[in-house]
């Protein structure tokens, strides 16, 4: 890991800042900043309980940092998929959402040999079948997701632990072979090669080594959004995922997304994943079913993500300009 760089900034050097709903990135601090277990992050959560105009709280009690680690900044798009399922075993829905085994240590084995030699059938930790291998896949991808049952009513799922090896992009696996070029890559251009390629497009997803657990999570009301790295509801187009080596779990992050749809918004720093490594990495939630993973799918932007922090915070990672 690089040795990050420290730049305090202006709220009116934040591109956007006054016309975004400041309130409503405010309601999301609020619902997850009393798990922030920091002094100073205690102290700012407790204030923002009082009442506050919520541009004036965050001006007031905020410095922003611009955290770099020397590698370019990238904003992808993460959503909440609903798959067809089934508790029994029986007709399309052969391919099964599994609990995490007792025993499984890291690294543990690879995708490509769990599937191969069915290590996990037989033990009872099935939570579902589900219609489709590719829908699995990026289930696994999303860590989270919603199951309609062919009996009627539905389950949700959240990420229950790893197998301990590396997410690879089969997207770019897909470029290494000559596939396609790297522009044309797309979660749906994937989901079709996979599909139309019989059993090498179940293969190709070996590529990558990494492969997810699930739990249920049925104790989350269906009209709010699925469980984060907090272990509280994510909300769509404000929630965002983050490596938490650079920035805390619960910090406001503001972003200033390019690309096609470029994007400046306060959001909040409540979920990570495993391919978001570095301080300018980052994941935004888009919500729940097809469009929202459309719109997710399209996201591969540059631009910069700015941290909210603590001001006496913020001022202690430059010890060298403190008298």
């Amino acid at each position: 890991m690089a040795n990050p760089t420290y730049q305090l900034l202006q709220f009116d050097e934040l591109e956007g800042w006054a016309e975004d709903d400041h309130q409503a990135a405010f309601d999301v601090f609020l619902s997850t900043c009393g798990d922030m277990r920091d002094p100073a992050w205690e102290a700012i959560c407790a204030v923002a309980h009082e009442g506050h105009e919520a541009r004036g709280f965050f001006e007031r009690f905020f410095t922003p940092v611009l955290i770099e680690d020397g590698k370019d900044a990238l904003f992808t798009g993460y959503f909440e998929p609903e798959l067809r399922g089934s508790r029994t075993r029986g007709g399309p829905y052969q391919y099964p959402l599994y609990r995490l085994p007792s025993g499984v240590s890291s690294p543990w084995l690879t995708r490509r040999e769990i599937e191969e030699t069915d290590a996990l059938s037989g033990k009872g930790l099935e939570i579902a079948w589900i219609d489709d291998p590719v829908d699995v896949f990026f289930l696994q991808v999303q860590g989270s997701g919603r199951v309609a049952l062919d009996t009627g009513g539905g389950i949700r799922v959240g990420y229950g632990g790893a197998n301990g090896h590396e997410y690879s992009s089969i997207g770019l696996e897909l470029v290494r072979r000559g596939i396609y070029e790297s522009h044309q890559v797309s979660a749906d251009v994937i989901r079709n090669w996979v599909r139309n390629n019989g059993e090498e497009g179940l293969q190709l997803l070996w590529a990558n080594d990494s492969f997810v657990f699930f739990r249920e999570v049925n104790e989350v009301p269906a009209n709010m959004g699925p469980l984060g790295a907090m272990n509280r509801s994510v909300t769509t187009m404000r929630t965002v995922a983050i490596d938490p080596t650079y920035i805390p779990y619960g910090a406001p992050v503001w972003i200033e997304k390019q690309g096609a749809n470029p994007l400046n918004r306060l959001m909040v720093a409540q979920d990570t994943g495993s391919a978001i490594r570095g301080s300018q990495r980052a994941d935004i939630f888009f919500g729940t079913g097809d469009e929202a993973g459309r719109q997710a799918g399209r996201v591969k932007d540059g631009g910069r993500m700015v941290v909210l922090m603590p001001i006496q915070s913020a001022y202690a990672l430059l010890p060298d300009v403190i008298e």
